[in-house]
């Protein structure tokens, strides 16, 4: 494989996690699932915890930490071990699923949901996300999901294969972020200095105190991570270092997109991307830019 073709790879994996990860990522914004972690008696921050961490099981804040990251641990020793207090993980995964199942529903319609656009998807996502079931080694949060029952109706297993692919990629990209010496806040820090999203919500969103968030924007400049001035920026080696994080992560979470291949890739895309879109409409409207190419 050429250095072209091999970028080029990267590149279609890439465009086609991205187009579909709306479609997984709607459950996190989902009213549905928060009201059916509100049935179980929990709010929807612990919701989400419990729901996603729930594939492992009645596992520790420390195991929650660990995987998911960049979430302040204070905030994750709020809702876990407590929420299994509250409900068994199966009851929190069955609720994540039918809040999903209902959003789907609502968003996209009965005839969308049925159809054989649907069902295509559905089939393409699945093989893609099947190639790594025998490949779990180094991947916690995705081999956990892969042990799941898969659904049986065709917009659900749509979901659950991006579930897997998205928490395959994730794992990867935490043994990127810890092999470049970024702590969670740290890889936020730098997130945001890249310019993607907003450093008030990346910090809000994981309940980083304003302190602990300049405490490592210092921690980063004095490291050469970030340049000295006003605005929050990354230098050139730190804009160097981020990339080489974003291909290591691309190079690690390739391999279902290659098996697929270009034409099923794209295939993929087209599928989907109408999906996506109306999910990110409502739901997540900051993705809305990234999906409103033509093709992939």
């Amino acid at each position: 494989m050429t250095h072209d073709t091999d970028r080029d790879s990267l590149a279609l994996a890439r465009e086609t996690w991205r187009t579909v990860e709306p479609y997984h990522g709607a459950v996190y914004f989902s009213p549905e699932a928060a009201a059916q972690y509100a049935e179980l008696g929990v709010d929807a921050r612990t919701g989400y915890f419990a729901s996603r961490s729930a594939a492992l099981g009645a596992v520790s804040a420390d195991v929650v930490i660990a995987t998911f990251y960049n979430f302040n641990p204070q905030l994750v020793r709020r809702a876990i071990p407590s929420a299994w207090d509250v409900a068994a993980p199966q009851r929190f995964a069955a609720a994540r699923l039918t809040g999903i199942d209902a959003t789907l529903r609502r968003i996209l319609g009965a005839e969308i949901v049925s159809s054989p656009e649907m069902v295509r998807a559905a089939e393409l996502a699945r093989t893609a996300a099947e190639v790594m079931v025998s490949h779990p080694q180094g991947r916690p949060l995705f081999a956990a999901h892969a042990a799941l029952p898969w659904p049986s109706e065709p917009h659900l297993v749509l979901w659950h294969a991006q579930t897997l692919l998205r928490e395959f990629r994730g794992d990867g990209h935490v043994a990127a972020l810890l092999t470049a010496g970024l702590s969670g806040i740290e890889a936020l820090v730098t997130h945001a200095a890249a310019g993607d999203v907003d450093a008030g919500v990346l910090r809000d969103s994981r309940a980083w105190t304003a302190q602990q968030w300049g405490e490592a924007v210092q921690n980063l400049r004095e490291r050469g991570w970030l340049d000295d001035g006003p605005h929050l920026a990354l230098s050139e080696d730190g804009a160097r270092r981020r990339a080489e994080i974003e291909h290591t992560t691309d190079r690690l979470a390739a391999l279902p997109y290659l098996t697929l291949g270009p034409t099923a890739c794209a295939e993929l895309c087209s599928l989907v991307r109408p999906f996506s879109l109306a999910l990110a409409k409502e739901l997540l409207p900051w993705a809305v830019g990234r999906l409103s190419v033509e093709s992939p």
